[in-house]
This record gives structure tokens, C-alpha cells and sequence, in this order.
């Protein structure tokens, strides 16, 4: 069984945080950022919550389906930046639209987690002839804990959300989703104050860096070279239970992180460039909402028309990597 995606909506804060704008506090400058990353500018959230622009783009995609927000019978909120430990970013999204019959959890997979979502509620729709629709959500406010004076990480990210209305159908639809925990401390943000030096003095030694509470780490080097392995693989992996090849794709929509991932994954696949739908130039790296951005941005200016094949391929911290391969 498959989904249909019947509408989908997507939200980025007004506030733009440009390449030239890092050199007033950092060493760097618009060049030495775009030839690394593909990176222009990027929206900052500012005062908006993570819920919030979650919510903006659910209502924007229960609009675009034409559905009763009633119908809904499941929320996922996918996001590693909620506004709050509990409640869940899903549970008040579900208020704000007015889907007042569905259940709802929030989901963390990080840069994957479209994916997770997506094949989660592909899923529950399977199982419970019930219900009707599933709203999936992505929304992140990365800037909320990013180091800004790691001049390596900080250039990187940016904020905001997009969101899915799905339903059970008959079409094309494989999924692989994959985690290699070994690679945890490879990109990491601590959520609380754990105390270290007194589970030190108790004998217990996590793996993860030394970090001030709340900002992010990542080891650049070590995260690319899992990237450009992950992206081809999980689409390798979902293409092989449905029989299909990287000739049968209309359009890869990859998480953007890093044109040079892209780039590198693209001639692991032996793909060409112009079949990978590309927005890191406008949005940075949104974490889970990357995915649904460049894919609903693909839908708006007519590039994704129904019936195509889409790869939707992504890889994060966890390390998380999945793929999915759908007709739109």
C-alpha cells in the first residue's frame, strides 16, 4: 500500500540571515561560505516559535488538500528544536488546525525525520482502516542552538517549517530507513544539564564532547563522509524492493545540507545534477523541514507534476539516514 500526498503547505520566518551579515561577529565571507556549501542566506525564527511555523505550514497544507482538518485522524510533528520537553509540538498544532479527532506524537530523527514521518504515517494508515488523512509536520528552529562563534557550523542552518497531508492509495511507495548510533557524538546538542563532573565522580563516562548546554557540535569531516555513503545508500536500499532504478527517478529531493554532499552523492548514484531538486541556496540547512521545503518548493513552480517518481533521500544526526521512493 501507498500515500498520496494531496496537499502540502510550507513557512520561513521574514528575518534573513545573509552570507555577508556573518562577517560582522565571525571570520568569514560571502565566497569563502557559498563555494563550500552552496549557501546564500538563510530564515531566522526570531520570535517565532518552532510550533508556530509548524503550524502556519499545516494550515497552508490542510488548505492545499481541501480537507476537513476534522478528518484528520494522526498528527507527527518531526522536529530535534521543540519549543517545549512536553507538551509535543504535535499536540498544538493539533489544536491550532482544528483536527480535533486525531491522536498526535512528536517524532525526532533529525535531518531524516520527513522521512521517518512520512513512512510512520504511511504506516498507521495501513493498519487502521479508520482513519483518513495523516498531517505530517517538519519544523525547526535551529537557530535556537546553534554556536554562533563555531564559524565551521553556525553558516550552515536556518529555520522553518513544512508540512504534508497524506491519505492511503495504491501508488508506488518502498521505504529504508537505517541508524548507526556508533556515529552519535558526531553531531550532537545536550537537551539538559546532566551534570558530568558528578557522573564522573559515579563512575559513568558518556561518549559525547565536552559543550556549552544547549549549542551544537559537529565534526564536519566525519559527517560528510557518512553522508555521501548514506544518501546513495538509502536510496539504493527502498529502489531494490520495488525493482526500480535511478533512471525510473524524475526527481531526487535530498536533505540539503551541503551542495558538495549533493554533488558527491549525485556521482555515487550516477545521476545528473538537474534531476536533484535544490533549495540550501534560500533556506541553509533546515534540519527535518529541508525535505518538505525542496519538495514542496518543486511542487509550487510546476518542476514535480503528478504522476512523476520522486526519491526523497535524507541523512542526520543519530546518524539517521532513510529514503523513500513515491509517485507524487
Amino acid at each position: 500500500m501507498g500515500i498520496s500526498i494531496l496537499g502540502m503547505g510550507r513557512y520561513v520566518p521574514d528575518q534573513v540571515l545573509t552570507n555577508d551579515d556573518f562577517t560582522r561577529f565571525i571570520d568569514t565571507n560571502d565566497e569563502w561560505i557559498s563555494s563550500r556549501t552552496g549557501i546564500k542566506e538563510r530564515p531566522m525564527a526570531g520570535w517565532e516559535p518552532t510550533w508556530y511555523m509548524g503550524r502556519q505550514a499545516a494550515m497552508s497544507a490542510i488548505k492545499s488538500a481541501g480537507i476537513d482538518p476534522a478528518d484528520i485522524g494522526l498528527v507527527i510533528s518531526c522536529t530535534a528544536t521543540s519549543d517545549f520537553h512536553t507538551p509535543s509540538m504535535s499536540s498544538i498544532i493539533q489544536h491550532q488546525t482544528g483536527a480535533v479527532n486525531a491522536a498526535a506524537f512528536d517524532m525526532n530523527a533529525a535531518c531524516s525525520g520527513f522521512v521517518y514521518a512520512l513512512d510512520t504515517a504511511r504506516r498507521f494508515l495501513e493498519t487502521d482502516d479508520d482513519m483518513k488523512y495523516v498531517l505530517v509536520v517538519a519544523n525547526e528552529s535551529l537557530s535556537r542552538f546553534i554556536d554562533f562563534s563555531d564559524r565551521a557550523s553556525c553558516i550552515l542552518f536556518g529555520d522553518g517549517a513544512a508540512a504534508a497531508v497524506v491519505e492511503k492509495s495504491g501508488k508506488l511507495f518502498s521505504s529504508h530507513l537505517g541508524s548507526d548510533g556508533s556515529g552519535a557524538e558526531l553531531l550532537c546538542a545536550r537537551a539538559l544539564n546532566v551534570a558530568p563532573e558528578v557522573a564522573l565522580k559515579n563512575g559513568f563516562r558518556d561518549p559525547f564532547p565536552e559543550m556549552e548546554l544547549h549549542k551544537l557540535r559537529q565534526n564536519g569531516k566525519e559527517v560528510y563522509k557518512f553522508a555521501v555513503q548514506a544518501l546513495p545508500r538509502a536510496f539504493e536500499m527502498a529502489a531494490a524492493k520495488v525493482n526500480i532504478t535511478k533512471d525510473d527517478i524524475d526527481w531526487f529531493v535530498p536533505h540539503q545540507a551541503n551542495i558538495r554532499i549533493i554533488e558527491t552523492a549525485a556521482k555515487k548514484l550516477g545521476a545528473p545534477m538537474e534531476k536533484f531538486i535544490v533549495t540550501l541556496d534560500h533556506y541553509g540547512n533546515t534540519s527535518s523541514a529541508s525535505i518538505p521545503l525542496a519538495l514542496c518548493e518543486g511542487i509550487e513552480k510546476g518542476l514535480i507534476k503528478r504522476g512523476q517518481k520522486l526519491a526523497l533521500i535524507g541523512f542526520g544526526a543519530g546518524l539517521t539516514y532513510g529514503g523513500i521512493i513515491l509517485e507524487y
